[in-house]
């Protein structure tokens, strides 16, 4: 199954567009400020979460129009995926599936998704959340469950911090249950993450040293790894917490340490083209864990703008080895002439989008 046809009506001042991507590289070009990034963040939320800028659904409709915007791909002739947002509805984000409702976590049991933008490109130099949210995506895109156990973990924390952070000393048979789902689901994605730096980091060896700097990860979890140890580190420290009004320990703490292998030094430390060329080591080691029943896509926004030849066709030589469908953004054709024969072009201009070649 493969995702065949999107469209996208209101979404960003693109109306009604319609794109065939049957390709297995589509590229869009256009001027900078054009809204190729729209076209890719569209795309992103066939995914659970708020798509590649994270930014809010209001902001996400097209401006003049009536505040709704809608995404809608067709995976085959089996599924019909839509999402979007309505003008009765406003504010809530609405799924579907063959036209049946579902939740947005259930996205990730259809799509498998993957993207790096240029806003990435201070990751490693952010703080621990921005890591932590990386690594959830490239687990999601693996593995779909994820984003349920993620969710629970988030309604838990918040409600052991509520409770905590009160005036009055909290139940502790209430704290107890929380604790308990807190510790499940948080069990749950702590052991995602680790398997998922485990995976990259067996993918990455396949990667030729060279011509992209390769990183070496290591998870560093924010408490244990199993439910009954985190649930009793959760109740042992009770005290700690309410003086600090928050969880002190647990998932939410987690780091994904990333270093320059041979090396040795910090990414954080780094230059920033080799802060960039071990992202993409990064993204090109997960591409390649991508495929199976669903389809798997890979959003690359202006990835070839600061690429010198060399790594260019390095980078497209290892896309074609991945079972992903592959979305690029340029500004002009000339980068991606290696791939031009083989790829689908469109020219995005003034909200529209035309097909070239």
């Amino acid at each position: 199954m493969a995702l065949d046809r999107i469209v996208l009506t209101s979404f960003r001042n693109h109306l009604g567009t319609r794109l065939e991507g049957t390709s297995a590289f589509n590229l869009l070009v256009g001027d900078n400020g054009a809204g190729k990034t729209n076209v890719l963040e569209a795309l992103s939320l066939l995914a659970p979460g708020r798509g590649l800028r994270r930014a809010a659904l209001g902001n996400m409709a097209g401006q003049g129009g009536d505040g709704t915007f809608a995404v809608s791909a067709a995976l085959g002739d089996q599924v019909q995926l839509g999402t979007g947002i309505r003008a009765d509805r406003p504010g809530r984000r609405i799924v579907q599936a063959n036209g049946a409702e579902i939740s947005a976590v259930q996205l990730g049991e259809w799509v498998s998704l993957g993207w790096l933008t240029p806003a990435m490109d201070r990751l490693f130099a952010e703080g621990a959340g921005a890591r932590r949210r990386f690594l959830d995506r490239l687990v999601l895109a693996l593995e779909p469950s994820h984003a349920r156990n993620a969710a629970r973990l988030d309604t838990a924390l918040r409600e052991r911090n509520r409770l905590l952070s009160g005036a009055s000393d909290p139940d502790p048979l209430w704290l107890d249950a929380i604790e308990i789902q807190l510790a499940e689901a948080g069990a749950q994605v702590t052991q995602a993450r680790a398997r998922m730096v485990e995976h990259l980091g067996l993918a990455l060896t396949a990667i030729p040293d060279a011509p992209f700097a390769k990183p070496d990860l290591t998870y560093q979890p924010g408490g244990p790894l199993d439910a009954s140890s985190l649930a009793a580190a959760l109740a042992e420290g009770r005290r700690r917490d309410r003086a600090a009004q928050r969880t002190l320990t647990g998932p939410h703490r987690d780091e994904l340490a990333v270093t320059m292998a041979g090396k040795g030094q910090p990414a954080a430390e780094c230059s920033t083209g080799e802060q960039k060329a071990m992202l993409i080591a990064i993204t090109l080691a997960h591409s390649g864990l991508l495929g199976g029943e669903r389809p798997s896509l890979l959003l690359l926004d202006e990835v070839a703008a600061h690429l010198d030849p060399l790594r260019r066709a390095a980078l497209f030589d290892r896309l074609r080895q991945g079972q992903a469908q592959v979305w690029l953004t340029g500004t002009e054709i000339a980068p991606f002439d290696a791939i031009a024969g083989e790829a689908a072009v469109w020219r995005v201009s003034g909200g529209s989008v035309e097909r070239l070649a």
